[in-house]
């Protein structure tokens, strides 16, 4: 790959644009963008837009709103056809898709043992009782889920409880990806909750650098940093959301097919993709798949995927696609030691 080279008219072309940040709240967490933009840009018809589309998608995928169209779809009985908006059918036919492709490492269908094991929108401690009839009535998504994308519905066939959070905050940044392109700014970064999608490069032609965040409990550290043009990046680890059950530390990131907290020694995964659901949802399924099946079902699946894993008190790596082979657009650090 080319190494980045001084450019004197996107310079010239850079200087005539001014960086701006925008956020807000939403899924419990916050959306950002960075952006380059004229000045005479209309920042606020911008920052509205973003706001009314991740708004948009938790409307409809959110597990704890009542009203949201995926609680319809968990409320309705085993054949029952749903009618749901177009982005809610997308979000979950490539859950399906993505649940069957990775052997149900991926599984949107974990709802109740989200909830089972004290995860959910009210945070407890683990219930026994409902982890047992939990994993007695869990039945994969990708197995049971039916999509009818031409008449706009889907339909249980079993009783379950869906769950996008591994794939719809992914799907939120995607449009507002969207947003961005219908304002007409071409030199961006958006992110929600660690999922990252970069629009273009900088205006001066350097990529979005962003900082892959070291697994380390408590302490906010970077362990590297990947380069971004057109392009999404996601991690999902087991070091930010978890609960101690005793001696025992349980990441929130379920393993249907265990119908357990994910156990292993993958301490983080990293996906690259062109959308960011897809990296989202990839991410998720390749922690839960471990580190031995994982680096094959990445490979298998043509996926660029770096793996940190902690053996004997240092982190080690497993880098796949662009993580081992193109270094200048997915630069990596070297490993440092887990705590």
């Amino acid at each position: 790959m080319p190494k980045t080279c001084f450019d004197p008219a996107a310079s010239m072309a850079s200087a005539a644009l001014s960086e701006s940040t925008l956020s807000g709240p939403t899924m419990g967490t916050r959306w950002a963008v960075r952006y380059q933009a004229p000045p005479d840009f209309d920042h606020g018809a911008l920052s509205r837009d973003l706001a009314l589309t991740v708004e948009s998608v938790d409307a409809q995928m959110s597990p704890w709103k009542p009203e949201s169209g995926l609680m319809r779809l968990n409320r309705s009985e085993p054949g029952q056809w749903v009618a749901l908006p177009a982005d809610l059918l997308g979000v979950l036919a490539r859950a399906v898709q993505i649940g069957a492709l990775s052997g149900g490492a991926y599984d949107a269908a974990i709802g109740d043992l989200v909830n089972a094991w004290g995860f959910g929108a009210v945070r407890d401690a683990p219930d026994p009782a409902a982890i047992r009839r939990a994993a007695a009535s869990h039945r994969p998504a990708h197995l049971w889920l039916d999509i009818d994308g031409e008449r706009a519905r889907a339909r249980k066939r079993m009783p379950m409880t869906l769950d996008l959070c591994g794939i719809a905050k992914g799907y939120a940044v995607d449009r507002m990806a969207q947003v961005m392109d219908r304002h007409g700014v071409a030199h961006a970064l958006a992110g929600l909750d660690g999922e990252l999608r970069a629009c273009g490069a900088r205006a001066d032609g350097r990529p979005w650098a962003v900082a892959l965040e070291s697994p380390q409990e408590g302490r906010r550290a970077a362990h590297g940093v990947i380069e971004l043009v057109d392009l999404s990046v996601a991690t999902s680890g087991d070091y930010r959301h978890w609960i101690r059950v005793g001696s025992e530390r349980l990441a929130h990131t379920m393993d249907g097919r265990r119908a357990a907290p994910v156990r292993n020694p993958v301490a983080s995964v990293t996906v690259l993709a062109a959308s960011c659901m897809d990296a989202d949802a990839w991410a998720t399924a390749l922690l839960v798949a471990g580190p031995g099946e994982g680096p094959a079902l990445a490979q298998r699946m043509g996926l660029d995927a770096l793996f940190l894993l902690r053996c004997e008190g240092r982190l080690t790596e497993i880098g796949l696609g662009r993580f081992a082979a193109h270094p200048c657009r997915a630069r990596i650090a070297a490993a440092t030691p887990a705590p």
